[in-house]
């Protein structure tokens, strides 16, 4: 059996976080060769890193470019993060200089169901309430954006509309970071004219944003502004795209986005340095950490350790095929996280609820429902294989998990083409828990790798949705809805079928459908609809209903959060 502290054990997360010893900023900075004056202080352990640091740093080589994945998640998720943050310290206890760079949560799972993403037990990313509350502001500066673009759309409409802007083809909403149900459809402008143009649209959380995943996929300030002039909002009465630059809006976001495209340094438990920066969505957006963050990240360290949303069906395909065009940048390895409680999921057995204990047959051993369930590993160490990189798996463990479970694992992972598969208690034991998971890292981060993306970018829209769905999702092929097919058309006419494909689908499966788990076969993709996000730099079919603002749970997170009223001390927060 896995020799795991038990969860009765370890304090909460906040505990642990709240009695960590954090070096300054300074400090952190100083050990990534990143001087004083390049930095932006905001309280004692946290600080933004202007860009103009690139300059200096354009000469050094980059370090090595690790990507934490995963295989398919429950409801619960596998700890991605978790490893990423211990992978980070492990390396650093191996003598190898590593930086962690991740994305920033947002404030409606952090209050609703999901949590936090700054790790968990002795791998987090601290001070925990800061990373996981507002931070330096950057996702109220992305709100502020979008929402005055939006503000300008229905003041075009009152004031006589010399655009031609077609009401019923808006499709910018508005945004606000909480997890608010009743705001999904909406109707505003009434109360008369004085009031606005009277139209239904709607609300999205924050990190759903266009302008968030801009902010992500930007590589300079001026960059920034020619993709915020990009978004399309609306087309006109002769079925043309209208911009935000049509609009003469894009250098009031820009404006408001001038802080925000900073990266944010923060550390670990450990005092590891970690960037966090921007928060795009996994599922309807590409789920990475910002370009710029990385960039400067490869240039202070020999390891760079980042994390891709959900599996790598998703986060991790939209890493390689998105993220890495527009950065120029190459990774070395993959790491892909599994569970046994996944696994056996995975394999027929049980079902996991968010908020609810697991059922009893996930903490029994079940070796035959393990070696099923790891048809979905396998095929996810097929996908990041298809992009000529070496992969490791990461099997992050539970008290619950016996020697012969994590052995199968094992086993099928190396039978199946990764380089190393490597057992990791980084929850319960920190940076020394990840040792044998860094030591695999490091080996195969060394091994010749020869990038290459999944689909060129002169294909067809179609071709390029039927790639990704056959290639990374197994799929028979795609059908193609009526709405679908006119967005190819209109889009096509636009001039944007060049432009990558950011898949938006389910994370609880390979394919579009929740309910089917494990590796599935003998299925067609359909594409429902298809978007535009001309700024961002993506179009993204959606394969089944999407959710773009979330709702509360029954019994949401916030309700445990309050302050101590003698300390001052956040309570309650994970």
């Amino acid at each position: 059996m896995a020799q795991v502290i038990t969860a009765k054990k370890v304090p909460s997360d906040i505990e642990i976080a709240q009695a960590a010893t954090l070096k300054p900023i300074r400090e952190i900075a100083e050990s990534l060769g990143i001087k004083e004056d390049e930095l932006e202080l905001y309280g004692k352990y946290k600080a933004k890193i202007p860009l103009e640091i690139m300059g200096r740093l354009r000469n050094k080589p980059d370090g090595k470019y690790i990507v934490v994945t995963a295989i398919t998640p429950t409801p619960l998720g596998e700890g991605k993060t978790t490893t990423t943050v211990g992978l980070g310290m492990g390396l650093n206890r191996l003598g190898k200089k590593a930086v962690i760079a991740i994305r920033q949560p947002s404030l409606g799972p952090v209050f609703g169901i999901k949590g936090g993403a700054a790790g968990g037990g002795y791998s987090q990313i601290v001070p925990m309430e800061e990373f996981n509350l507002h931070l330096t502001g950057d996702n109220h500066a992305v709100s502020v954006a979008h929402n005055l673009l939006a503000a300008f759309i229905d003041n075009h409409l009152l004031h006589g509309n010399k655009l031609g802007i077609d009401p019923f083809s808006i499709t910018w909403p508005r945004v606000v970071d909480i997890s608010d149900r009743a705001l999904r459809n909406i109707i505003i402008g009434l109360g008369g004219k004085d009031q606005g143009v009277p139209r239904e649209t709607r609300f999205d959380i924050a990190v759903a944003s266009e302008v968030m995943a801009i902010l992500a996929l930007a590589t300079s300030l001026q960059d920034l502004r020619k993709r915020l002039g990009r978004i399309i909002v609306a087309s006109n009465k002769d079925r043309k795209p209208v911009t935000a630059e049509d609009l003469k809006c894009a250098g009031s976001m820009a404006v408001l986005l001038k802080d925000a495209i900073k990266p944010n340094l923060l550390q670990t438990l450990e005092n590891t340095p970690a960037f966090v920066h921007a928060g795009p969505f996994g599922n309807i957006a590409h789920g990475n950490n910002s370009i710029v963050a990385d960039q400067i990240a490869l240039k202070c360290a020999d390891f760079l350790v980042t994390e891709s949303g959900f599996g790598a069906d998703l986060g991790a395909e939209k890493f390689m095929n998105i993220k890495c065009r527009y950065s120029g940048l190459k990774p070395n390895a993959a790491v892909v996280v599994a569970t046994v409680r996944a696994l056996k999921m995975h394999g027929g057995v049980g079902n996991v609820v968010a908020g609810k204990p697991l059922p009893d047959e996930l903490t029994k051993e079940n070796v035959p429902a393990v070696e099923k369930g790891c048809q979905n590993l396998t095929k996810m160490i097929e996908n990041m294989k298809l992009y000529g990189i070496p992969v490791v798996v990461a099997i992050n463990s539970f008290e619950t998990d016996t020697k012969a479970e994590i052995e199968t694992i094992k086993t099928l992972a190396l039978e199946y083409g990764a380089e190393g598969a490597a057992e990791s208690n980084h929850w319960a034991r920190g940076g020394i828990g990840a040792e044998e998971l860094a030591e695999a890292v490091v080996a195969a981060a060394n091994k010749p790798s020869r990038f290459t993306f999944l689909y060129p970018l002169e294909a067809s829209i179609e071709e390029k949705i039927e790639t990704i769905a056959i290639k990374m999702y197994g799929a028979d092929g795609i059908n193609i809805l009526p709405q679908a097919k006119a967005k190819i058309e209109r889009y096509t006419r636009w001039g944007l079928d060049k432009l990558p494909i950011c898949m938006a689908k389910t994370h609880l499966s390979l394919s579009h459908d929740p309910n089917l788990r494990g590796r599935p076969k003998g299925f067609r993709v359909p594409v429902r609809d298809l978007r535009a996000s001309a700024g961002a730099g993506f179009l993204y079919p959606l394969l089944g209903d999407m959710r773009t603002m979330p709702g509360l749970p029954s019994t949401p997170a916030g309700e445990k959060v309050d302050i101590d009223p003698v300390t001052g001390k956040i309570v309650g927060l994970f």
